[in-house]
């Protein structure tokens, strides 16, 4: 094997399920629920989950949630968008933390 990821491996998610059926039976009813309708609809929830997969990053998540996004109606512009918010807040996320260095400098009389 030249690389871990093989797209035919997402079909088979639900067998993480052995060895431990129970959590995984529970991990599956959460999931399940967190993406039915609710305050926010099926589209906004799988644009949520397209720019999170990107972020983390999750090659299996990023083929999923493309194919959702484009069943629940949403066109590349609005999944290329989501991208880059998730990709502004990962980056924002680490820029902020240089007020840490900064802190930690101003201790050292610099």
């Amino acid at each position: 094997m030249d690389h871990y990821y093989r797209s035919k491996d997402l079909s088979r998610f639900r067998d993480i399920s052995t060895g431990a059926p129970e959590l995984a039976k529970s991990f599956f009813d959460w999931y399940g629920a967190v993406f039915e309708e609710g305050a926010l609809t099926g589209r906004e929830k799988a644009l949520i989950a397209l720019a999170l997969a990107h972020s983390m990053p999750c090659p299996y998540c990023i083929d999923s949630y493309t194919t959702t996004c484009l069943e629940k109606g949403s066109d590349p512009a609005e999944m290329t968008e989501a991208i880059h918010v998730a990709a502004a807040m990962r980056a924002g996320a680490c820029l902020v933390h240089g007020v840490q260095m900064l802190e930690h400098l101003q201790e050292k009389g610099m």
